[in-house]
């Protein structure tokens, strides 16, 4: 027989309500590289799932933590709808929750906003077990904060999201991709460039000296485009690039560079080209580099710092010196300050995010 999915919420609840130790929230676990090591006891989520709601008329979908991505994403074209931040799923067991709590977002993000761009509501479970419901089907702020869009990102520090509910947009009617022989300094300029001017962008990616874009819209619009630019356009498969881009499957993410250490570094997109030894791909119009390098992690964020941005190790490397970028003092204590208030006693996966945390 099926269980009622409103008492598995309640005896997530008790289990959080007597933890005597840390728990670490976990879905389909296709993220367990991201962040720092997951500690406690696993609290899996993926019995918690289903669609809830979808109303194509009002662009809103709400769904459990535990709905695979893949059923999000299959639903919504059937009505040729899309989750317009293109999150990553690193594999066929990703989940709703897993999505949000990550933060994560694809090629499209540069143009179309990110996760938490799109989060209207949450419900979560706090670290006393307590049920909590912020937002809803519209954008909401609580006590100066909103809380709902805290939730993408925090990879599960300050909850356990029950639901969550999405704004989603239409699939474009039309879609073309060119490619241009550049090398990486002309491909910056360009990008900004482009950045400026009324095209129907939707994606970039500059590696190895070639420059692939993808224009999305309406037909008309992507047509003039693709004669305006130029370049080479790639024939009906131009998708699987962009499929490969996301999940991290192109060649670049197999392992190049010495140790195998895969950097994000979030840059001004009019940013140089940075003197750092590994190969560079690069995204959102020049705003999301990766890099994979030998390279210390002292000098890597030193190098992402004197051009105005942050580095993080996203896969691989010695994590034993922090994962994300260090917290100036003002933020470190806004996020203590969080943490207290929705976890007290510090049980949700502790230390993922930052280790004092």
């Amino acid at each position: 027989m099926g269980r009622d999915m409103s008492d598995l919420a309640r005896e997530f609840a008790d289990r959080i309500a007597g933890a005597t130790g840390p728990l670490c929230i976990r879905g389909g676990g296709s993220k367990d590289f991201h962040g720092n090591a997951a500690r406690g006891e696993i609290l899996d989520t993926r019995g918690h799932s289903g669609i809830v709601d979808f109303d194509p008329t009002e662009l809103v979908i709400t769904a459990k933590c535990g709905t695979p991505l893949a059923e999000i994403k299959s639903a919504l074209a059937t009505r040729r709808q899309m989750l317009a931040f293109e999150p990553p799923g690193f594999g066929g067991d990703a989940t709703l929750g897993g999505v949000v709590a990550a933060g994560l977002s694809g090629p499209r993000r540069a143009t179309a906003g990110a996760v938490r761009d799109f989060v209207l509501g949450v419900n979560i479970l706090d670290g006393e077990g307590r049920r909590l419901t912020f937002g809803g089907q519209v954008m909401k702020n609580v006590a100066g904060y909103d809380v709902s869009r805290l939730m993408a990102g925090s990879l599960g520090t300050l909850g356990l999201i029950l639901e969550v509910s999405l704004k989603v947009l239409p699939m474009p009617a039309a879609e073309a991709t060119l490619r241009f022989d550049l090398p990486a300094a002309k491909a910056l300029d360009t990008m900004n460039s482009w950045a400026g001017q009324p095209l129907p962008l939707s994606a970039t990616c500059w590696h190895d000296d070639v420059l692939t874009v993808r224009l999305s819209g309406a037909r008309a619009a992507v047509d003039a485009a693709c004669a305006a630019l130029g370049g080479e356009k790639l024939g009906a498969g131009d998708t699987v690039f962009w499929e490969d881009l996301r999940e991290q499957r192109l060649a670049f993410f197999g392992g190049q560079g010495d140790d195998g250490a895969l950097w994000r570094l979030s840059l001004p997109s009019v940013a140089p080209v940075l003197d750092l030894p590994g190969p560079t791909l690069i995204e959102w119009g020049g705003a999301q580099r990766w890099l994979r390098s030998a390279a210390a992690a002292a000098q890597v964020r030193a190098a992402a710092e004197r051009v105005g941005g942050h580095a993080t190790l996203f896969r691989g490397g010695d994590k034993s010196g922090g994962v994300f970028p260090p917290l100036d003092p003002v933020l470190a204590r806004i996020h203590r300050d969080l943490k207290r208030a929705f976890d007290p006693g510090g049980i949700f996966n502790p230390g993922r995010l930052y280790p004092d945390l």
